[in-house]
């Protein structure tokens, strides 16, 4: 019965054996020696960095990610209905159609409560 679990216990050991190698030898031969003013200040595409590193974003930027995740998860399920909607109506009739207008009736409740509160409206402050 042993026997049947040994490449198993073989492979959990050599990944053991690798992951603590690798941090092993990242510890033994890595910054030693090299801590340079230079390295450690942020640079990106040439430039120095110029003002705080950690600014702060508007409420308006997460509200209209939440609104594109919203609106994106909708054409995710609406996809694969929509390829399939010939069989699902051969199988299960216009229940198939009603639930997809459920559906898209919810996410437009959604859609209109944001249209409301002013998300999609850039010239207001947050």
């Amino acid at each position: 019965m042993v026997e049947n679990y040994l490449p198993v216990l073989f492979q959990l050991g050599l990944a053991l054996a690798v992951a603590v190698g690798g941090i092993t030898l990242s510890l033994l031969l890595g910054k030693r020696g090299r801590d340079v003013k230079g390295k450690g200040v942020a640079y990106e595409c040439g430039k120095d960095a110029i003002g705080p590193t950690q600014s702060r974003f508007s409420v308006k930027f997460y509200l209209v990610a939440m609104i594109f995740i919203l609106f994106d998860i909708e054409v995710i399920f609406m996809y694969p209905w929509a390829v399939g909607f010939r069989d699902l109506v051969t199988r299960d009739g216009l229940n198939a159609l009603w639930a997809m207008a459920a559906f898209i009736a919810v996410l437009e409740a959604g859609h209109f409560y944001a249209y409301k509160k002013g998300v999609f409206d850039w010239n207001k402050s947050a």
